[in-house]
């Protein structure tokens, strides 16, 4: 089996990402009844990240301990990468020592150098361009609400950042449609929208927030304002000023919309405090499901699911029976 990475949803197919998120509910549902799946028994997971993090942090390292492996990780200042040394001589030399490695950095061309050096899978654990592992977690939290993927709606109010990219691309694989309101200036990458557009995606990116909500099962949003835009804070404020989720926003949906944040959440700019305390916001579910996705795309990409497990033992046991069927017939003659 070749090696296989996720970086972006642009190479995985409708089936693959069925199938992750089959997984992460098989395994939710063994930790929840105190189900032994050590499935990576003495795997080694290696994270490099450039950016803090909270959620992504722990729930790879939780889950890896889950899986029986082990995890260790990297803080800049450790690695200092493009400063000590390069990505591809960093990809280079964790993969002599760890089964998988965990990037969470600023340019997406980063994370690709260094899965083209790396021999072990490398996953995308947020870039400024996508954050494949959060979206995965919040479908996973839509069928647990909604019982469903394919047919929803999804409305994204705020940004057209990284989480916007990262749904477009699910959208052009699992049939939802996707819809995004934002200010003028702030729309998602052009080259990105229209090669998801190319494969299928139904995507809206309009400057209405009624007309990115109206018939919504799904309102979503994030910061307006992303690690390494401090800077840029003032301006931002002024211009999402119309774009944030409050009790107006969540009525342009449909009644029993559901309200996701990918947190952490800024109260009383993106979103109201009510709105993200009310009992529709699942923000919290979707923070819990980190940890079941991205074990599911760890068992995944080390092909260590346990159907493989089972067909491995299978083969064993037939050719083991093949085996003892041959001597013994060798013997009778």
């Amino acid at each position: 089996m070749s090696k296989r990475d996720l970086l972006n949803f642009d190479d995985w197919s409708r089936g693959e990402i069925e199938a992750i998120l089959a997984l992460a509910q098989d395994l939710k549902s063994k930790q929840k009844r105190s189900v032994p799946h050590r499935l990576l028994d003495g795997k080694g997971l290696g994270m490099l990240f450039e950016k803090p993090s909270l959620r992504t942090r722990v729930t790879f390292e939780a889950g890896m301990v889950q899986l029986g492996g082990h995890a260790v990780f990297l803080s800049p200042t450790e690695v200092q990468m493009g400063v000590r040394e390069t990505p591809e001589d960093c990809a280079r030399s964790l993969s002599r020592w760890v089964d998988m490695i965990v990037v969470r950095t600023f340019a997406q061309a980063t994370l690709e150098e260094m899965a083209r050096s790396a021999s072990v899978p490398v996953i995308n654990a947020l870039t400024d361009l996508y954050h494949p592992c959060q979206v995965l977690a919040d479908c996973l939290t839509l069928l647990e609400h909604k019982g469903k993927l394919a047919g929803l709606k999804v409305a994204f109010v705020g940004d057209g950042n990284n989480m916007v990219h990262s749904w477009m691309e699910a959208a052009g694989k699992i049939p939802f449609s996707f819809s995004l309101a934002c200010p003028k200036g702030y729309e998602p990458n052009r080259d990105i929208e229209a090669r998801v557009r190319k494969n299928g995606a139904r995507v809206t990116v309009t400057h209405s927030l009624a007309e990115a909500l109206r018939g919504a099962d799904v309102i979503y949003t994030d910061v307006w304002t992303s690690m390494g835009q401090e800077w840029d804070v003032a301006t931002r404020l002024k211009a999402f000023q119309d774009y944030q989720v409050n009790d107006r926003a969540v009525s342009m949906a449909k009644k029993d919309a559901v309200v996701m944040h990918c947190l952490p959440a800024h109260r009383g700019q993106e979103i109201t405090d009510a709105v993200l305390e009310s009992p529709r916001c699942v923000a919290f579910d979707q923070a819990e499901n980190r940890l079941h996705a991205q074990k599911a795309v760890m068992v995944w990409l080390l092909d260590a699911r346990p159907s493989s497990k089972v067909q491995k033992f299978k083969r064993s046991r037939k050719t083991t029976s093949q085996s003892k069927g041959s001597r013994g017939s060798n013997k009778r003659r």
